[in-house]
């Protein structure tokens, strides 16, 4: 399983110092966090693991239906540039967590310039926080109608939680690192190296999908497709047999070069971002490669659709907004800067109906803009980077960070107008 220690979030970040000719060490057992790195990046990672993606969030993302000129009002949101800088209710303080008021013992108060709070912004607050996991958080799933919310880690296991009381009810010892996990049905998938486990949280079936080389990093379901994103750059797909009760291999999607680290699904394609810095576009129904998009300069860690639209982020430290022209091609309609790389995207929609995008970046933040805006309306502090991120229902999502916490956060139904 992978993301951190074995967290094989191989961020293949390409370059490196020329100056040093040094292969760096982290880069070789895929888990180098440093953009740029002062060594070399040239070879491709020896370790097993790879940027564990969750593929697909199921938070029914979907902005409002716009004209035609819809596209030409991304990134309108004021503030420093394109929504990079502080949008409205964002606290002026340091971007730094108080040490002294997590441990209780902060005599500044208000007056502390540091702050007293995992988040800024409005709208937004944490209700609760998870504790177990012992290492790097990689996928979170929220199976729907389930009062069980599934973790898997890079300490080789997966946690069941009840939601109710907020306490871990089961540990389920996988044998490798997760890579990624979803939830479909009553399906959980979970992607280790060279396997794909399924639970059935009915009936209690335990299946082992074989077939993978190396971490399976990416999942996603289409109808009774399953489709994994592995370490080789392939693209496997089971389809579900009613008749046995199992998943049987349908295809294999070739074109990356390499891992497959991020998967979506959306208007009759499939989606797949790779360490080959790459975009694909298959067509669902014929399985092939339609389109090819170039325009990210690093790993492409996560993508997303959002109405005609497709969402893309990288550790070249930008999203990029795709818009479907009629040709049917994609091609970047904005392009939002941010001062790190981008490490996964989620979408949801806050109290008001409003879509919001949160991107986690390797600054151990996580931002949320207003779309198509980028208006800045919070940030989410952390320990270390988040990797994982979830929505639940009515208002709830989950964030998992590199420490093994995992944190449950709410909408506030009436948001106030200013913070002081």
């Amino acid at each position: 399983m992978d993301v951190d220690g074995g967290s094989k979030r191989v961020y293949n970040r390409l370059g490196g110092d020329s100056k040093n000719p040094k292969v760096c060490f982290h880069w070789q057992q895929g888990k180098c966090y440093r953009y740029p790195c002062p060594f070399l990046h040239s070879e491709l990672p020896v370790s097993n693991g790879g940027p564990s993606k969750r593929a697909h969030d199921n938070s029914g993302f979907n902005g409002p239906r716009r004209g035609p000129n819809f596209n030409n009002t991304w990134g309108r949101g004021g503030g420093r540039g394109a929504g990079a800088g502080a949008g409205r209710g964002v606290v002026v303080k340091a971007d730094k967590v108080c040490n002294y008021w997590i441990q209780g013992s902060c005599s500044f108060g208000e007056r502390c310039k540091f702050l007293h709070s995992w988040s800024v912004g409005d709208g937004f607050s944490m209700l609760t926080q998870l504790e177990g996991h012992t290492k790097a958080v990689s996928a979170i799933a929220f199976p729907a109608g389930s009062d069980k919310l599934y973790t898997g880690s890079t300490d080789e296991t997966a946690r069941i939680w009840d939601c109710e009381s907020g306490k871990c009810v089961g540990v389920i010892n996988l044998g490798g690192e997760v890579g990624c996990m979803i939830s479909e049905g009553p399906w959980v998938f979970v992607g280790i190296p060279n396997f794909v486990k399924a639970w059935n949280t009915q009936n209690l079936v335990e299946l082992s999908l074989n077939g993978p080389v190396g971490q399976v990093y990416a999942l996603v379901v289409n109808n009774d497709m399953l489709f994994a994103g592995t370490q080789d750059g392939s693209i496997l797909a089971w389809k579900f047999n009613t008749g046995t009760n199992n998943f049987e291999p349908a295809a294999s999607l070739k074109g990356h070069s390499r891992g497959v680290v991020s998967l979506f699904v959306g208007a009759n394609r499939l989606y797949s971002g790779s360490m080959d810095n790459t975009i694909r576009v298959w067509n669902l129904e014929t399985l092939q490669c339609i389109q090819t998009l170039t325009g990210h300069t690093s790993v492409v860690m996560s993508v997303l659709c959002w109405d005609q639209f497709l969402l893309s982020c990288s550790l070249d430290k930008t999203v990029k907004v795709w818009y479907a022209t009629e040709s049917g091609n994609l091609d970047v309609t904005y392009t939002h800067n941010e001062e790190n790389g981008v490490v996964t995207l989620c979408g949801m929609h806050d109290s008001q109906g409003k879509p919001i995008l949160l991107c986690s970046c390797n600054d151990n933040t996580v931002r949320l803009y207003d779309l198509p805006s980028f208006a800045e309306r919070g940030k989410i502090l952390t320990k270390q980077e988040v990797r994982a991120i979830q929505v639940g229902p009515n208002g709830i999502f989950f964030t998992g960070d590199g420490t093994g916490e995992i944190r449950v956060w709410n909408w506030i139904a009436e948001a106030p107008t200013t913070i002081k």
